[in-house]
């Protein structure tokens, strides 16, 4: 589940897109570009393209060629090297084809006190949940068979998956469990819901006595994919946290109903997520991935809807109090959407009343 940590949203990030773009437009004059062809000898026009909580970005434009030249201004990995982990994992899946390339890292901060990643602009727009499902399927079976060397991989491993999530989410409930106003009743179910994950935990022996390793992204919600229409392509483009760990993470992530309603209305029932998923299989040539996908997808995903509920509890605390500075209308919309006995129910109810 992506869902923005709502304190990030006090930093005035539109005001600092415009304080670093003329920083980046001296670090273009003054760095030597001599072995790098795509930026040497041209004189480029840099202006904002997007933002996030962890990234700024700039287009890049000289004649005909479009860049996206990407500040890191945090980390959701805890990580100093941040734009490195980026950067390395890009070059992992240049040849996949549906990523975009990347072609330049700096993160010596000599020139500009931030991490800096230059990479292939994609023109397009964000993925629509009710046409672009097998593109999504086919470009997840596509990076997910991407070979990458499992030995000497920079890659984070997800050697105890469900228990991670479950450490993460009960230290994020707490702050909810914390709260004067929290509402007693979604208090008690989110309670009992936390202790039957530290049982279900156990499951992760399966992903541990079965293992089937790729480089996974973790975040798939649908702003992080650029779709061309008039060419009938889709690319991932956000690659800050990704992982060596279980498909499953991916296409449970992209299926929840926390990640599909956050930008848009659509919740998928389950003959769309069925198509989705044989979309996805009919691209896989492993057999035993096939066999096995179900089992891993139902092991995985009430721990993927944990961890955005988890984060809503505690986003729907700090907006509340005076720490959440600036508030985002949509994201406390959604919030009080999610932060809903029924809604939670709906999501964890089918998990609990099958517990032995």
């Amino acid at each position: 589940m992506s869902i923005n940590h709502p304190l990030s949203e006090s930093v005035n990030l539109m005001g600092l897109m415009g304080q670093i773009l003329p920083k980046v437009q001296a670090y273009l004059k003054e760095q030597d570009w001599t072995d790098v062809p795509r930026m040497h000898g041209r004189a480029f026009e840099v202006s904002p393209l997007a933002q996030g909580e962890y990234n700024l970005n700039y287009l890049l434009r000289a004649d005909n060629l479009r860049l996206v030249f990407r500040v890191n201004i945090g980390t959701q990995i805890h990580r100093k090297d941040q734009v490195l982990y980026e950067y390395q994992a890009l070059k992992l899946l240049a040849e996949s084809g549906v990523t975009p390339r990347p072609y330049f890292v700096d993160d010596t901060r000599r020139f500009l006190d931030r991490g800096v990643l230059i990479m292939e602009f994609l023109p397009g727009g964000p993925l629509d949940y009710r046409s672009d499902t097998a593109l999504a399927a086919a470009l997840f079976a596509r990076i997910h068979q991407t070979e990458v060397p499992e030995a000497g991989n920079h890659l984070i491993r997800e050697s105890a998956p469900l228990s991670l999530i479950y450490d993460e989410c009960a230290g994020l409930l707490q702050t909810y469990f914390d709260s004067d106003r929290a509402d007693p009743a979604i208090r008690d179910y989110l309670r009992d819901l936390i202790g039957w994950a530290d049982a279900a935990r156990a499951a992760e022996r399966y992903y541990q006595d079965d293992s089937w390793p790729c480089i996974i992204n973790t975040e798939v919600n649908s702003g992080n994919f650029i779709v061309n229409r008039s060419k009938g392509t889709v690319h991932l483009v956000d690659w800050e946290m990704p992982r060596w760990g279980d498909p499953s993470q991916d296409l449970a992530h992209f299926c929840a109903p926390l990640t599909t309603l956050w930008k848009t209305s659509y919740r998928m029932n389950a003959a769309e997520k069925a198509r989705f998923l044989d979309a996805y299989r009919s691209g896989i040539r492993d057999r035993h991935l096939n066999d096995t996908l179900p089992e891993r997808i139902r092991l995985r995903e009430p721990f993927v809807y944990l961890r955005g509920i988890s984060w809503s509890a505690m986003g729907w605390v700090a907006y509340q109090s005076g720490d959440a500075g600036m508030k985002n209308p949509d994201t406390w919309a959604k919030l009080q959407q999610y932060m809903d006995l029924a809604f939670i129910r709906s999501l964890f109810d089918p998990f609990l009343k099958s517990a032995p």
